[in-house]
């Protein structure tokens, strides 16, 4: 498929990704696997956003409820109230940002499209842990991020059994998209779900097999920045783990990635630009 014929409809503004978009990370949260993603007031949030659209963000992706394994449980209404922080310094800073808001919970989801206009719900849970987040994103007619995973963030890591992890989550996914297309749901971006009960080993399966979710007819997002693949295979931390991010962003953008979330935008812009002229070059 041409990827300028690949597109996810934003209010009416269609986004093409004849070039990979890049998403920028911004945790409204305490206790995020990387602590230079956390901000924890609204200066905080405009200062980051500021720096991001500077730098060439395409897409700014904010969440409230930190997804690590032993992260403490928030209620809907302290994400809600953390998330509104954040969303009302994006849109003071850079009103026409394209803005993804990572929750699995149907009514924050709701709250967040109707009184901050976002644009993108991306659901780690792809639809397992709040059984109305389809039937309502449906309803609000925003594009989805449709991620792999099985459990919670709490049990994810006891659930890596795969006979074959890369044919076991297109199939999963796969299923998922049509239900999803049944319910009127029109803009799905899939996500493999780097991490997500997965092994490191099972990590770089994926990786490998990349292409294969991209023949889905879909934009496809790679979340790799700073991850667990990372830094236990370098031996190293999340604070040092930038140049291994771009290292495996490069790809897989190389085998077709849409969208990268990323926690370093600049760089990110860089290695889709090179990657995208080097695809091009063929």
């Amino acid at each position: 498929m041409n990827k300028a014929d690949l597109t996810i409809n934003v209010k009416g503004r269609l986004i093409d990704f004849s070039m990979p978009k890049v998403m920028g990370i911004v945790n409204v949260t305490p206790d995020s696997f990387y602590s230079r993603s956390r901000v924890a007031d609204g200066v905080g949030v405009a200062e980051k956003v500021a720096l991001m659209k500077e730098e060439g963000a395409d897409i700014i992706d904010i969440g409230g409820y930190s997804s690590r394994p032993g992260a403490s449980e928030v209620s809907e209404d302290e994400e809600y109230s953390r998330l509104a922080v954040g969303l009302e310094a994006i849109r003071e800073v850079w009103p026409e940002a394209v803005v993804s808001v990572d929750t699995f919970r149907a009514n924050v989801a709701r709250r967040c499209v109707e009184e901050w206009g976002v644009d993108i719900i991306n659901d780690i849970g792809g639809g397992t842990l709040d059984p109305d987040i389809w039937q309502t994103v449906a309803d609000l007619g925003v594009a989805y991020v449709l991620m792999h995973m099985r459990g919670t963030p709490s049990t994810m890591q006891s659930k890596t059994e795969y006979a074959d992890v890369t044919a076991e989550v297109l199939t999963d996914l796969s299923k998922k998209a049509y239900e999803l297309s049944g319910l009127g749901v029109k803009d799905i971006i899939i996500d493999p779900g780097f991490g997500f009960a997965k092994t490191v080993e099972q990590n770089f399966r994926l990786l490998e097999d990349f292409e294969e979710f991209c023949k889905m007819g879909m934009p496809v997002l790679a979340g790799i920045s700073r991850k667990t693949m990372i830094w236990k295979t370098l031996g190293i931390h999340p604070e040092e783990s930038l140049s291994g991010t771009i290292a495996l962003d490069a790809i897989a953008l190389y085998k077709g990635a849409d969208i990268v979330r990323v926690h370093d935008v600049k760089p990110a812009v860089e290695t889709a630009r090179l990657v995208s002229a080097l695809r091009c070059a063929k």
